[in-house]
């Protein structure tokens, strides 16, 4: 039986480097994301995924598996409640590669098995994310998706 996936392919007008940064630097991610990724991205740290709040609630947590920039990045992804559950833990690959003059940015999503409800999440959600960060990145101004600027 084959486990699921979430496979996601964006081509974006931009260098790895500003995609890297954009995917990490809060700056960036409070415009497309209306959150802020909060770590010091390196192998082995946790991140956390921040309202904008005044709280900055948490809506999501995990750690950095693998960190390569501009290239790739590895990381668990898991509600709060279940920080400490590692079983519970998905996983999250980006990878960021240049063609001409364009990046192709591979989102794949996977590890599902203890954590079958954030699959339908993360399929309407990423999506919804990276064309905003496309358009930010293109355009200079996010979609007007649920990432309010």
């Amino acid at each position: 039986m084959s486990k699921p996936k979430f496979v996601y392919v964006i081509y974006i007008s931009a260098t790895p480097e500003k995609i890297w940064s954009a995917l990490l630097d809060v700056k960036f991610t409070r415009e497309y994301w209306g959150h802020e990724n909060v770590s010091d991205w390196k192998a082995g740290s946790s991140w956390e995924h921040r309202r904008l709040d005044d709280a900055r609630t948490v809506d999501l947590v995990g750690e950095v598996i693998e960190s390569v920039p501009p290239h790739r990045l590895v990381l668990t992804w898991a509600e709060p409640a279940d920080k400490a559950n590692r079983a519970k833990h998905t996983r999250v690959t980006i990878e960021l590669q240049p063609i001409e003059s364009m990046v192709r940015l591979t989102v794949t999503h996977d590890q599902f098995e203890n954590a079958p409800g954030m699959l339908p999440k993360i399929s309407e959600g990423w999506p919804r994310v990276l064309s905003s960060l496309k358009s930010l990145l293109e355009t200079g101004k996010p979609l007007q998706t649920w990432a309010k600027p």
